[in-house]
């Protein structure tokens, strides 16, 4: 045996060298595959995050500009209002020069209330004169109050949206209304603050939509206009919600995206990323990470088989001793042994002490979960283990629930420290009068439970008795006597079933407390 042992030592020492070998190229795959995981959702939490900070802000300046633009109508409707004298060409001028000095509107205009257009600047759109007599400017002067349209094709034959301010006289006389226009394709104050930015280089990009789902800006003109209520964030936006999603958009790209309301126009701006570009980020962390990482590890692994190469034999029996460990089996302690290299025998004996703490932290362990720390009697875990072996063994047992009486009210009145207390005079109350063969567990709470082997019900419930008077007499609060309610079954007399001789036990003890408490029941 020993010949063989020796004729197989280089074999040996080539497969702890290869487990080494793939312990190492599993770890630099676990941490890739970690790294890999954590900066993923990394980048991805901060890359809504940003683009709902963007979509936010670009919301606020679209918000304050609306604001901007409804004073500024506010403001030309009470001038107009105040010199209601003004002749047509005098009114013209002074659309003309609101138009051009604030640039807030590519058109407005004075619509009287019948409809006729009496001044529009720039004149040379052409449409002065002519009478409004459908569409969405015909609802709007008819409404006779501020409003802000859904977009629409307006009478020069452009897609605008138009803001309006109702305009009387000085008798409060309706005489029509102010109409400032947006051209959503042409160059405004609006396009301009959008368009500042709306393309990053990662391909992130925003747009905004109406309340009804239209495209209102949008970097590629050609999608102005467009119904893009299919889309899942247009959607919500519609419906007042603000957020962040990952999403895939009309095209079939994946997005991040994010969304934010403009609450007084109830406008949506959608600001996104594509999926594609953080992947490509996370490619070249990963790159950079494996520069970083293999030289380290290539150069750990080539250590690793050198000195596995002289420290096989005692390495391979000290990994079978952790591989036990591991598996949750016994180990025995090896018995001190000192070997001709220094480093093996360190490890041998650092393995040792290892080990002796893994045993005596499972023991402690162990019995911490199947003991109850307030009594430190055992729980209900081994309760039930207990159980289930005499079960199996078909051992005759009984069983007897107890439960104080009127235990809420003891550490409602006196304290949960009184109630505590009161546990533990129970358990040393029970200690006293058992056999030594009888075994005792809490429950939970205030509930206790006794097992007699090879004892009838009948037998019991004079030593159950002897607990009970034992507690009245000798556990008082305050003067007052503590009681406790017990309830007794038998197996396999009564049922094989664990679970029904809990329950004929509880019975009788609710039937205890039922019949006034501090007394002893039987179930039959």
């Amino acid at each position: 045996m020993k010949q063989l042992f020796t004729n197989h030592k280089v074999s040996l020492a080539t497969l702890f060298t290869g487990l080494v070998s793939i312990s190492v190229i599993l770890m630099v795959l676990i941490i890739m595959i970690s790294s890999y995981q954590s900066e993923k959702e990394t980048l991805t939490e901060t890359y809504l995050s940003a683009n709902y900070s963007k979509s936010s802000k670009i919301s606020q300046s679209v918000d304050s500009l609306f604001g901007s633009m409804r004073l500024s109508l506010e403001g030309t409707a009470a001038f107009l209002q105040e010199k209601d004298v003004l002749s047509d060409e005098e009114i013209q001028k002074q659309l003309e020069l609101l138009q051009s000095s604030s640039r807030y509107f590519n058109s407005l205009s004075w619509i009287d209330e019948t409809g006729c257009v009496r001044s529009i600047a720039p004149s040379k759109i052409g449409l002065r004169g002519q009478v409004i007599t459908t569409g969405e400017t015909k609802k709007v002067l008819d409404a006779k109050k501020p409003a802000l349209t859904e977009p629409y094709i307006g009478p020069s034959g452009r897609l605008i949206v138009l803001m309006s301010q109702p305009l009387y006289d000085k008798k409060g006389q309706y005489k029509g209304m102010i109409g400032g226009s947006i051209y959503l394709h042409e160059e405004n104050v609006l396009n301009e603050i959008l368009g500042n930015g709306a393309v990053d280089e990662n391909g992130s990009y925003y747009y905004v939509v109406g309340p009804d789902g239209t495209v209102l800006f949008h970097p590629l003109q050609q999608r102005i206009g467009l119904d893009h209520t299919s889309n899942p964030v247009v959607h919500k936006v519609m419906q007042g919600q603000s957020g962040t999603e990952r999403i895939t958009n009309l095209a079939g790209v994946p997005m991040l995206a994010a969304y934010n309301v403009v609450p007084d126009i109830g406008w949506g701006v959608i600001q996104q990323t594509p999926v594609s570009y953080v992947q490509d980020v996370l490619l070249n962390h990963m790159k950079e990470l494996a520069v970083r990482v293999l030289p380290p590890f290539l150069l750990l692994l080539t250590l690793a088989i050198m000195i596995a190469r002289k420290l096989a034999a005692p390495f391979i029996y000290l990994a079978g001793l952790m591989n036990q460990l591991a598996s949750g089996k016994p180990a025995e302690v090896p018995k001190e042994q000192s070997h001709w290299n220094r480093e093996a025998d360190f490890l041998t004996k650092s393995v040792m002490i290892a080990v002796k703490a893994v045993q005596e932290n499972n023991q402690q362990l162990t019995r911490a979960a199947r003991t109850d720390p307030l009594t430190g009697i055992p729980n209900r875990r081994e309760l039930n283990e207990v159980m289930e072996s005499w079960a199996a063994q078909r051992r005759p047992f009984s069983l007897v629930v107890i439960d104080v009486d009127y235990f809420k009210q003891i550490n409602d009145t006196y304290g949960h420290h009184i109630g505590d207390e009161t546990l533990k005079k129970l358990v040393a109350t029970i200690r006293s009068v058992v056999r030594k063969t009888d075994l005792y567990f809490r429950y939970g709470g205030e509930e206790f439970v006794i097992l007699f082997p090879h004892t009838t019900a009948l037998e019991v419930y004079s030593i159950a008795e002897k607990i009970r008077i034992a507690v009245e007499n000798q556990i008082k609060i305050k003067e007052r006597s503590v009681t406790i309610s017990l309830g007794i079954s038998e197996f396999p007399r009564q049922t094989s079933s664990l679970p029904e001789l809990f329950q004929f036990a509880d019975s009788a003890l609710y039937q205890s407390k039922a019949e006034g408490r501090n007394r002893t029941t039987i179930s039959y």
